[in-house]
C-alpha cells in the first residue's frame, strides 16, 4: 500500500520558519515529480511547490517565491518544504503529493494520483 506521510507542521509566529517532511512508503517515486498545495478554511486546494524528478528543477507559486523552498532526497523517498518568513495567510492544511504521470505542468491537483493525509500549519500574527 502506497503513503505519503507529512509531518513538521505546528504552530509559528509570524516571521517563523517550519520545515515540513512527507516520507513516501510502498513504492519509490525517485523518477517522478512532487509536489506541495495548501488548503485554508473555505478555499480550494492550491499549488505551493514542485519539484522535478532529478530535483533539478522547482517551481513555486508566486506567493511563496524567495520564502520557500521545495527538495527531495530520493534515497529517503522524502521531499521537504523548508518554509521562511511565515505569514498569518500561509495558514492551511499542506499536502504533499507525488505524480506517476509522465507528462503535464504538475501545478495542477490532476496532475498527481498520490496524497497524503495533510499537516497542519498555523500562523500567528
Amino acid at each position: 500500500q502506497v503513503q505519503l506521510a507529512e509531518s513538521g507542521g505546528g504552530l509559528v509566529q509570524a516571521g517563523g520558519s517550519l520545515r515540513l517532511s512527507c516520507a513516501a512508503s510502498g513504492r519509490t517515486f525517485s523518477g517522478y515529480p512532487r509536489g506541495w498545495f495548501r488548503q485554508a478554511p473555505g478555499k480550494e486546494r492550491e499549488f505551493v511547490a514542485r519539484i522535478s524528478a532529478s530535483g533539478g528543477s522547482t517551481y513555486y507559486t508566486d506567493s511563496v517565491k524567495g520564502r520557500f523552498t521545495i527538495s527531495r532526497d530520493n534515497a529517503k523517498n522524502t521531499v521537504y518544504l523548508q518554509m521562511n518568513s511565515l505569514k498569518p495567510e500561509d495558514t492551511a492544511v499542506y499536502y504533499c503529493a507525488a505524480s506517476t504521470f509522465r507528462s503535464g505542468g504538475f501545478v495542477s491537483a490532476s496532475d498527481y494520483n498520490y496524497w497524503g493525509q495533510g499537516t497542519q500549519v498555523t500562523v500567528s500574527s
